[in-house]
Formats: C-alpha cells, sequence, structure tokens
C-alpha cells in the first residue's frame, strides 16, 4: 500500500514502524511487550487500568471486569502514556478518563485517548476502509468488528473522517451526555439537550429494546433545537450502549 509517511500521527508512524498494513496486525499486546511493558489483567475496583513504571520496564494493569471493547481501549490509552509520559512514573486511570469520546478527560489524557485512537483505528487504514460505505452505526459496527474496537470508538473516528455532514449523540435519560460533529456538519446547529419522545433513541433509553434500529427519516427539530430546521429532515440510526446511554448518528 501507498502511504505518505509525512502525513502520519506519532501512533500510525508507529504501526507503520512495525509493519502494520491490515487491522489484524495491530497486537497492541506485542507492541507493549517490545516497548518493555507487561500486560496482565485484574481487577481494579473502580479504576478501568494502571499503568506503573519503573525504569525502563512497566506494568499496565487492564480491569478484568470490563468488555473487550473497553479493554481494549484501555491498553491503548495506558500504551499512550507508557511511550509519552513515562517519565511521570505511574497512571491511575479512571472510566471517564479512558474513551475516545473524551468528554470529562483531563489535557493527558486526552492526549493518551488520541494516541490510544490512533493505535486501533489509524487514519491510513481507516480511509480506503470506508470508501464507498455511508455513514452509518451499521457502517460503524462492521469497522468495530473489522478493528477489533467498541462501536463507540468506531462510529467517532467515521464521524472525524467523513466528509459528510453528520453527528454522533449520546443520551442517557435526562441529557445530552456527549456529542461529536463531523467537520461539516453545521457549528450553527443546536443539539437537542433531551430524547423526543417519538424517537426510537428515546424509546430505547426507557424501554428495553436492543440492536441497532433502522436509518429512518426523522423531523430536524426532533434532534436539532435551532433556527430555520423545521422544515429539514435528517437521516438518524440509534443503539442503546452497555451502560444504558444512547448513541445516535444523525446525517443531513
Amino acid at each position: 500500500m501507498s502511504v505518505d509517511l509525512k502525513r502520519l500521527s506519532p501512533a500510525e508512524r508507529l504501526l507503520w514502524d512495525y509493519g502494520v498494513r491490515r487491522p489484524a496486525h495491530i497486537d497492541l499486546e506485542a507492541i507493549a511487550f517490545d516497548k518493555g511493558a507487561k500486560v496482565i489483567y485484574r481487577r481494579l475496583g473502580g479504576s478501568e487500568a494502571r499503568l506503573v513504571a519503573r525504569g525502563n520496564h512497566a506494568v499496565i494493569s487492564i480491569n478484568s471486569d470490563s468488555n473487550d471493547g473497553r479493554q481494549r481501549f484501555s491498553l491503548a490509552h495506558e500504551l499512550a502514556h507508557w511511550i509519552n509520559d513515562r517519565e511521570t512514573g505511574a497512571f491511575l486511570c479512571a472510566k471517564e478518563d479512558i474513551g475516545p469520546q473524551d468528554f470529562e478527560a483531563k489535557l493527558v489524557e486526552k492526549k493518551a485517548n488520541e494516541f490510544g485512537s490512533q493505535l486501533l483505528l489509524p487514519n491510513y487504514l481507516v480511509d480506503p476502509w470506508m470508501k464507498g460505505r455511508t455513514v452509518t452505526l451499521g457502517t460503524a459496527s462492521l469497522l468495530g468488528a473489522d478493528f477489533s474496537t467498541s462501536l463507540t470508538a468506531a462510529a467517532i473516528r467515521l464521524i472525524r473522517r467523513t466528509n459528510e455532514s453528520a453527528c454522533l449523540v449520546c443520551h442517557n435519560q435526562t441529557r445530552l451526555v456527549w456529542f461529536q460533529r463531523s467537520i461539516r456538519f453545521p457549528s450553527e446547529y443546536f443539539l437537542a439537550s433531551g430524547l423526543h419522545p417519538e424517537t426510537d433513541g428515546f424509546r430505547m433509553a426507557f424501554g428495553g429494546a436492543s440492536g441497532l434500529s433502522e436509518v429512518k427519516v426523522e423531523p430536524a427539530n426532533y434532534w436539532i433545537s435551532s433556527r430555520g430546521v423545521s422544515r429539514l429532515e435528517v437521516e438518524t440510526q440509534s443503539v442503546k450502549l452497555p451502560d444504558g446511554t444512547v448513541l445516535t448518528l444523525i446525517s443531513i
């Protein structure tokens, strides 16, 4: 494959130097081992991951109670700390610190999240994968399966790389928890603070529905509270996440 090495992020360049040319080549435990870090899985009681470093060696502990997607992102996050922040000595990372959405993370954790996201979903592999595919949660699910990541991480990567006008929103029963706009999604559009009762997202949040909803066309004002959208329609698709929140992809 042909790649402009000058355009690669530090995490992508690391993968490229390890010979990663396909998603199946991304072996985080092997990279950690080569970098002097031992990875163990154990119950951590309140945190998602822990890094303890001494000299040129480290132990990365991953919460064994978490699901596979969370564990994999946690490992990528701690590996980012080990590679970039090792002089600090130790990190105990809580749930809000680790995640591609970055909605509550501190600055140093945001940097580790971005580096970790690029380890799991490098742009030089994701961009060609996306060609010819529509931006939906169904596509995100396929991306997550091919790259062994969570649906949330895959959906965020799709939104960040697409040229379509789309937005990813995550709600609980009472409020908008976080969102991610694509570069073409109008910045003047305010996102609804709560779920509209007529949407699949609302029914998922307050009922027992699971799995991906069908892509449907809905009035934009179900999701956008700005002026001038009363006649606009959007395409939406929702899914209930393991923590009970609802993820929805909105396309204009």
